[in-house]
């Protein structure tokens, strides 16, 4: 793999914006495209989706950015607040950003009165195609890689080639984009069970992944993100199975 460019996508006058930060634009961009517009194929309100983004995407921000800065509190705290906020220098978690995102786009729902289920249903598939491509920043950034490697596709840092652990989430998160996409279009299924299983996917996927990463955030001895995986795969077999017996006659 080829050392990535500058992190910096173009610069006009002072102000820079960086490879990250365009990424995860797009992404989001393109999961909005992709979910209003199969809702409103399937008779449901994509702008729904939108005023829940609205809400949803700060706080996941928000969550996100916090995240990072807990777990590197020993970096931070001695700079000025200035760099706990530059979020566009990239350090943020996805797993943050979910805590944080969920919790209020269900309470959102709950306040208009809407079942949120059928929405997951189409946005978790486009949340896993974001997720393909935002992971791409960290190639930019040189961040979210494994132990060194001889392999070609290595990911190159100041002369070493390092395992592309983001290249790896990013086609696992493709291959579950594809996965739940197709069971979406060819399936009829009980609300929630996309959810259920992208939480699944994802967890399984990031699970091995994590292992191979010497950038982690660790909670007490354990990596933090294997932590909330082996959390994602109980939650999801659970809800899985609960739906499987519902759907028994």
């Amino acid at each position: 793999m080829p050392v990535p460019p500058s992190p910096i996508a173009f610069t006009i006058g002072s102000w820079s914006l960086r490879w990250y930060t365009l990424l995860v634009i797009v992404a989001l961009g393109v999961a909005l495209y992709l979910s209003t517009k199969e809702l409103t194929k399937r008779g449901l309100d994509g702008n729904f989706v939108i005023d829940a983004m609205l809400w949803a995407l700060p706080a996941g921000i928000i969550g996100a950015r916090a995240y990072f800065v807990a777990f590197h509190w020993d970096y931070y705290r001695t700079l000025p607040l200035s760099s706990v906020v530059a979020i566009w220098e990239g350090g943020i978690a996805i797993h943050g950003a979910l805590f944080a995102a969920f919790p209020v786009a269900w309470y959102y729902a709950k306040r208009r009165r809407v079942d949120i289920l059928p929405y997951l249903d189409v946005v978790m598939p486009c949340l896993a195609l974001a997720q393909a491509i935002g992971r791409w920043g960290n190639w930019f950034n040189q961040e979210a890689y494994g132990a060194p490697t001889n392999l070609p596709w290595g990911m190159v840092i100041q002369g070493v080639a390092y395992h592309p652990a983001f290249l790896y989430e990013s086609l696992w998160d493709l291959a579950l984009f594809a996965i739940l996409w197709n069971v979406l279009q060819k399936r009829q299924t009980a609300p929630g069970f996309i959810p259920a299983l992208y939480i699944l996917g994802y967890s399984l996927g990031r699970l091995w992944i994590e292992e191979l990463r010497l950038d982690s955030e660790w909670l007490w001895h354990l990596k933090a993100a294997s932590v909330w995986s082996v959390m994602g795969i109980i939650v999801g077999l659970y809800y899985l199975y609960r739906l499987q017996r519902r759907s028994r006659p």
